[in-house]
C-alpha cells in the first residue's frame, strides 16, 4: 500500500494552523476556496485529504523572495563578522552604538561572548612615537584609496586595518584619526 503523501499532509498541517488562528487569507491565496476550507472542518473529509496518496498540490519556489531572504541572511553574518572585529580590535562602546546601533548591554553581551575583559574607563591616549608611526601608517592607504574623509563606514575600515596592523586599540586610533580630520591635518 503506498503510503500519503507528506505535502498534501503539510499543507493540511499548514490550513488547519491558519485557520485556528483565523488567518482565512492565507488559506484561500495557496489555493483553497471557501467551499473547501469548509469541508475541512469533516474530520473524515479531512482525512482522505490528508491521507490521499495522490499529490494534490504543488510547491513554487517565489525565486526572488528567497534570494532576498537569503541576501539578508548574509548581510546579517557579515555584521555579525564585523562588530566581532571591531569589538576584538578595542572599539568603544559609543562608537558600536554610533555606528552599528549597539546599546551599551548589548555591547557588554557581546563583549562576554567573545571572551573580552570588560575594560573600566578610558584606554590612554598615544604617546608621540605611536602618534607618528599611526600617521605613517594610515596616510598612504588613506591617499592610495582616497577614501573621503566624510564616509565614515571606508574611514573606519581603514582605521580598523591600521588599528589591528599596529595593535593599538581601535578607538584610539579612531579618536585619533579623527582629531586629524578636524585639525585638516588629511
Amino acid at each position: 500500500m503506498d503510503a500519503p503523501h507528506t505535502l498534501n499532509q503539510a499543507v493540511i498541517a499548514q490550513v488547519l494552523q491558519n485557520l485556528r488562528n483565523g488567518q482565512l487569507r492565507r488559506c484561500l491565496a495557496i489555493g483553497f476556496s471557501e467551499q473547501q476550507l469548509a469541508a475541512l472542518k469533516r474530520p473524515e473529509l479531512l482525512s482522505v485529504l490528508a491521507n490521499s496518496q495522490v499529490n494534490w498540490c504543488r510547491v513554487t519556489v517565489h525565486e526572488s523572495v528567497v534570494q532576498r531572504i537569503l541576501t539578508q541572511a548574509i548581510a546579517v553574518q557579515e555584521e555579525v563578522i564585523t562588530i566581532d572585529r571591531l569589538l576584538r580590535a578595542g572599539a568603544s562602546t559609543e562608537m558600536m552604538s554610533q555606528y552599528h546601533g549597539l546599546t551599551h548591554q548589548e555591547v557588554a553581551t557581546r563583549r562576554n561572548i567573545l571572551g573580552l575583559s570588560q575594560r573600566k574607563g578610558r584606554y590612554p591616549a598615544l604617546d608621540e612615537g605611536q602618534d607618528t608611526e599611526l600617521f605613517k601608517r594610515w596616510k598612504p592607504l588613506h591617499d592610495e584609496r582616497k577614501v573621503a574623509v566624510n564616509d565614515d563606514a571606508a574611514m573606519l575600515q581603514l582605521a580598523l586595518e591600521v588599528a589591528e596592523d599596529l595593535a593599538l586599540p581601535l578607538s584610539v586610533v579612531w579618536a585619533t584619526i579623527q582629531s586629524w580630520v578636524e585639525q585638516k591635518l588629511v
